[in-house]
């Protein structure tokens, strides 16, 4: 299955998760919880005088940065952009080489398609294979989710060269919406397009804690440092039919992308990969198809 998603601004608004905006404006997390008050004169007057005396200048900037974004959020509503979630769900094992096995029947044509990862050398010494059902159980095969979010490629190029501040705002904005579609589409892959979690009902506060079943890992964080990874995630479910294009390196254009793995397993949880040695990259970029110094690029914080 392969599915494409297009949400309306106002549609994944309430999935932003504020903490993230205003740490890139360069505000401390206490400062979030503007985004959380009624919006009326006397909830934000008494927002403001909950703060000591010090912080009440940063917290009246905040309240006017979240008034200025609100108002932007409407206007690009208005003039009809949106956010966009393309994901597949592929039957895969996990075979005994840290590779996943995936089951790729695209147009009719089935083939198998392997994707390589990489193991922890300390503590847990985890994989995210290690979430998925091995081969060797001889079992039915189990099932992973490979998702690409992005808000409109345009969104971040508003007001460049004519207003720099409502630029960034714009730019900072793409970079939560893209987050935000991912989170309401991955709301809707576990309730009802994969459906083992058709029971769930979070809050919004727990969706941003991530206490649903399962995990998310994404491109180039602790767990999936390796961002060619894009490359092969691309070729299953075309990054392209949500306006989303990789450079040469596997980078993401639109800047606010973001793309991934999801995992249902119960007691999959996130973990960084950290350092690897050189034999562990060579056995790495052998499974890849690739050389070891075509891979060494794409692992230099690791190594």
């Amino acid at each position: 299955m392969i599915q494409t998603l297009h949400y309306r601004i106002h549609e994944v608004t309430p999935y932003i998760n504020w903490l993230y905006f205003f740490h890139a404006w360069g505000f401390a997390a206490r400062f979030a919880g503007i985004a959380h008050i009624h919006g009326c004169d006397s909830c934000r007057a008494s927002w403001l005088s909950a703060f000591p005396e010090e912080d009440r200048g940063k917290a009246a900037e905040v309240m006017q940065l979240f008034k200025e974004t609100t108002r932007m959020l409407d206007d690009l509503d208005e003039q009809g952009y949106q956010a966009h979630v393309r994901f597949g769900l592929f039957d895969c094992y996990a075979d005994d080489t840290d590779d996943l096995l995936l089951k790729d029947d695209r147009e009719g044509k089935s083939s198998i398609c392997r994707l390589a990862f990489l193991r922890q050398q300390q503590g847990d010494c985890l994989c995210l294979t290690d979430f998925i059902r091995p081969s060797s159980e001889q079992a039915s095969p189990d099932r992973i989710g490979i998702f690409v979010a992005a808000a409109d490629g345009a969104i971040e190029h508003l007001f460049a060269g004519e207003d720099d501040y409502r630029h960034m705002l714009c730019q900072t904005l793409a970079d939560r919406l893209a987050e935000a579609a991912i989170e309401r589409g991955h709301k809707a892959i576990r309730k009802f397009y994969w459906g083992y979690a058709p029971d769930e009902q979070l809050s919004m506060a727990d969706l941003h804690a991530e206490r649903f079943q399962g995990i998310r890992p994404a491109v180039g964080y602790p767990s999936l440092p390796d961002q060619s990874l894009n490359f092969d995630l691309d070729r299953l479910i075309d990054f392209s039919r949500i306006g989303v294009r990789l450079t040469e390196h596997g980078a993401m254009m639109p800047h606010a992308s973001v793309s991934g793995l999801i995992i249902a397993h119960p007691q999959a949880r996130y973990f960084s990969v950290g350092h690897i040695g050189e034999d562990q990259l060579a056995d790495y970029a052998q499974r890849k198809g690739r050389t070891t110094e075509e891979m060494r690029p794409y692992l230099t914080a690791n190594l």
